[in-house]
C-alpha cells in the first residue's frame, strides 16, 4: 500500500515511518519540520525507493492537493501534531493552529481526494487519525478510558486534540469520509523529543544534573512502548472499521517517580556515575505543572478482541531498549541539544496566546 504520513519526522512518526517501510509499503512523509520534527531520526531511509519526503504545513491546501494528485495514497495518516502539554500551555496558539485548523484542512483534501476515486481505491481508502487518551481527562484511584468515555480535557493541549477528534467524527458522520480515530496511552522508544519524561530523565540522569520530578511523582500513566503502537496503527488500518474508534494502551500503569527509578537503576548498571553513587541520588521534586491529571489508564479490549492486536514488548524490555538506545546514539541526541532545545523546564503557566 501507498501511505500518506503526515508528521512523520517526528517521534511517533519517525518509528511508524520505519515499520511501515519495513513491511513494503509505500510512504510519502509530510512534515513542517518545526522543533520536534527531526530528519536525522530518517537518515537510513532518506534515499529508500518507496520513501518520499515532502516539507511542508497540512494547513497549505494548495500542497496537499497536489501532494493527493501526485502521489495518490491509499490511506492517511495524521500524526502531525503538537503534543507536548508543557509547551501547550506556554504557547496555546500553536496548538490550535496546528492540532485543530490543520486536521480541519487535511480532513478537506482527503475528502476532496476520497471523492474523486471509484471502484477498489475508493473501497478500500482510509483516514486514520492517531490521537491520545489525555482528551478524556484524568481518571481517580479505580477505573479505566475506553472508547466510550466521554470528553474531558484539562490542558490545552489535549482540548485541541479532542477540537480534532470531533472534526473526524463529523467528516465521516456527514461527508462520508472513511475515517477512524485512535487514541493511545504514553508512548516511549527511540527518537522521542527529549522534553517528554523519559528521555528527558535519560539525558538529565547521563549530564548528571538534577532530575526534577513534578509534585509527589505518584501521577499515573499507561506506558505502550512505540513499535507496539506502530502495530496497532497499522492493524487499524487493515481491519478497523470507518467511523470506530479504538483505545489503545500498553496494560503498564507506572507512577512517574517509578519511571524515574528505574531509570536510574538501568543506569547504574550500563552507565556507572564515576563516583559510584546511584542515579537516584539526582531526584528532585518539584512544583507541580498547572492542570496536572493525576491518572490515565486504558481499556484496550476492544482493539484486542474486535481486530486481534495486544502489546507484545514488556515495560522492562522496552525501556532497556529504549535506554540504550539513548545511550547508543549519542549524535542524534546533540544534535537537538545544541539547538534551541537544552532540557529546560517549560509549562510553569506564563503563556503567549
Amino acid at each position: 500500500m501507498s501511505f500518506l504520513v503526515t508528521g512523520g519526522a517526528g517521534f511517533i512518526g519517525s518509528n511508524l515511518v520505519h515499520f511501515l517501510l519495513e513491511r513494503g509499503h509505500g510512504v510519502v512523509n509530510l512534515d513542517k519540520l518545526t522543533y520536534a520534527g527531526n530528519l536525522a531520526s530518517l537518515d537510513d531511509v532518506r534515499s529508500h525507493s518507496r520513501y518520499r519526503f515532502i516539507r511542508g504545513d497540512i494547513r497549505d491546501a494548495d500542497l496537499l492537493e497536489k501532494i493527493f494528485a501526485e502521489h495518490r495514497p491509499d490511506a492517511v495518516l495524521n500524526l502531525a501534531a503538537e503534543s507536548h502539554v508543557d509547551r501547550s500551555i506556554d504557547a496555546p496558539n500553536d496548538f490550535i493552529q496546528t492540532n485543530v485548523v490543520g486536521t480541519f484542512c487535511l480532513l478537506n483534501a482527503a475528502l476532496a481526494y476520497y471523492e474523486s476515486l471509484s471502484g477498489d481505491a475508493r473501497h478500500g481508502f482510509r483516514f486514520l487519525h492517531v490521537s491520545t487518551d489525555e482528551v478524556f481527562g484524568s481518571l481517580g484511584k479505580e477505573g479505566t478510558f475506553s472508547e466510550a468515555t466521554p470528553y474531558a480535557p484539562n490542558s490545552p493541549y489535549s482540548a485541541s486534540k479532542a477540537g480534532a477528534d470531533h472534526l473526524v467524527r463529523a467528516w465521516h458522520r456527514t461527508y462520508g469520509l472513511p475515517a477512524l480515530t485512535t487514541n493511545c496511552s504514553n508512548n516511549y522508544g527511540p527518537y522521542q523529543f527529549p522534553e517528554k519524561l523519559i528521555p528527558h530523565m535519560i539525558l538529565s540522569a547521563l549530564r548528571d544534573n538534577s532530575l526534577p520530578v513534578y509534585g509527589d511523582g505518584q501521577n499515573i500513566r499507561d506506558w505502550l512502548y512505540v513499535l507496539d503502537h506502530c502495530r496497532a496503527l497499522l492493524t487499524v488500518l487493515e481491519r478497523g472499521v470507518p467511523g470506530e474508534s479504538y483505545a489503545i494502551g500498553g496494560n503498564c500503569e507506572r507512577t512517574n517517580l517509578e519511571i524515574v527509578g528505574f531509570i536510574c537503576d538501568v543506569l547504574d548498571a550500563l552507565r556507572p556515575r564515576e563516583d559510584g553513587r546511584s542515579y537516584r541520588e539526582r531526584i528532585a521534586f518539584v512544583p507541580d505543572r498547572p492542570g496536572h491529571d493525576r491518572r490515565y489508564a486504558m481499556n484496550a479490549s476492544k482493539i484486542k478482541n474486535e481486530l486481534g492486536w495486544s502489546p507484545e514488548w514488556t515495560f522492562q524490555e522496552g525501556m532497556r531498549k529504549t535506554i540504550a538506545w539513548y545511550l547508543e546514539n549519542e549524535a542524534w541526541v546533540d544534535g537537538i541539544l545544541n539547538g534551541s532545545y537544552r532540557l529546560k523546564r517549560m509549562g510553569t503557566g506564563g503563556h503567549d496566546t
